[in-house]
């Protein structure tokens, strides 16, 4: 690994964001990258990059993105007035997988949180991602809740 460089991502970053999304078993089946989607991937990552509470990372090693993620941040009164970092949309390049990336990821994107000023870092993984789920707990984060979602 060179040196990595994590940094706000840039309307020009969109298709390499989105091939890494594409590029997995459950975002092959619920990505695309098709050209005809070109419009909502930008559209979304046009309101991702105007709300001061969202960003949208890319890891660069060189010349190549490598990896990506998304913070939200998320100002809430429970649990007396306590901020959290969410972390989503994890994705590695394929040819980086296991190479210590995800680490460096996280390190860097807790940091961040804990810049500013988040007393919670939390997550969502599908359950079909049993190699994630030890990868997360190895990192020291617990399971402690059931997620749910509503497709509408």
């Amino acid at each position: 690994m060179n040196e990595l460089r994590f940094r706000r991502a840039t309307a020009a970053d969109l298709g390499a964001i989105v091939a890494m999304l594409v590029d997995d078993a459950l975002g092959a089946a619920r990505e695309n990258a098709s050209p005809d989607l070109a419009d909502r991937y930008r559209d979304a990552f046009t309101e991702i990059d105007a709300d001061p509470n969202q960003f949208l990372c890319v890891v660069e090693d060189g010349q190549q993105i490598v990896g990506t993620l998304q913070l939200t941040f998320i100002p809430g009164l429970s649990r007396n007035g306590t901020k959290r970092g969410q972390i989503e949309a994890v994705r590695i390049a394929s040819d980086r997988r296991g190479s210590k990336l995800g680490e460096a990821m996280f390190a860097w994107a807790i940091r961040e949180c804990e810049a500013r000023k988040c007393s919670l870092v939390q997550l969502t993984t599908d359950k079909a991602r049993p190699d994630a789920h030890r990868f997360y707990e190895r990192l020291g984060f617990e399971p402690t809740h059931i997620g749910y979602k509503l497709n509408i």
